[in-house]
């Protein structure tokens, strides 16, 4: 009975032994894990509404070249990469010539993307990209319904905000405002407060206020819906 015991013995004396000199390593790693933890509820907090503070803080500036605005009616970021054929019909249907492909699939996957810092999509009549997708990555979808994502107002460089740099011209900017194409149903300016307010039930990610914001960076931008997604 002895006899058997040993071999049990032995391996959880070398259990208990691998355990005192990998407790180093764990004690290292837990900070770690604990700011991976905190950056990760920082980020949620931005996505889900925040204050307008916390909302320029924790908001990326750029959009990852893995996370990309797609095109109106696209489904969800590995849906569409898995559905579409890469055939380039919404290309070639788009008025504004805001739908590239990148043959290298650099941008984009090699997927149909927009960057609305060159051209944004301008919601057209008729919505023709989804209509003509032969493989159903664009679904044919009514204009309050469209997701391509969520515009994001960052007040610190924003010109209204910024009233000791700029002339009373520029503080009174309201562009991403007034060139909107869906207006006060998804952006609108409280004046009193002096501040851009997007709304996330009516904007539609369409980046034409992105496009108009006149300051380098960017006082406004879309976060693709894939970027919530991933979050």
């Amino acid at each position: 009975m002895l006899d058997s015991d040993k071999p049990v013995n032995r391996r959880r004396f070398f259990r208990e032994g691998l355990r005192e000199l990998l407790k180093p390593l764990a004690n290292a790693i837990e900070p770690l894990h604990e700011a991976a933890r905190q950056l990760e509820q920082m980020e949620v907090l931005g996505a889900s509404g925040g204050s307008a503070a916390q909302s320029n803080r924790n908001s990326p500036r750029s959009i990852p070249l893995n996370l990309p605005l797609r095109p109106p009616g696209a489904l969800e970021n590995q849906s569409f990469l898995d559905t579409c054929s890469r055939c380039g019909e919404c290309v070639r249907v788009c008025p504004a010539q805001c739908i590239k492909i990148d043959p290298a699939g650099v941008r984009g996957s090699g997927a149909p993307y927009i960057d609305a810092n060159e051209m944004p999509c301008v919601v057209c009549d008729g919505l023709h990209c989804m209509h003509v997708c032969p493989t159903g990555a664009l679904v044919p979808t009514i204009l309050a319904d469209i997701d391509m994502g969520t515009a994001v107002w960052h007040s610190d460089t924003c010109l209204r905000t910024r009233a000791t740099e700029t002339s009373s011209a520029d503080r009174a900017c309201a562009l991403c405002v007034e060139k909107c194409p869906l207006g006060t149903f998804a952006i609108e300016l409280n004046a009193a407060a002096n501040q851009i307010v997007v709304k996330e039930s009516g904007c539609i990610g369409c980046g034409v206020c992105q496009f108009e914001c006149p300051t380098s960076p960017k006082s406004i931008l879309v976060h693709p819906k894939s970027a919530h997604a991933q979050k």
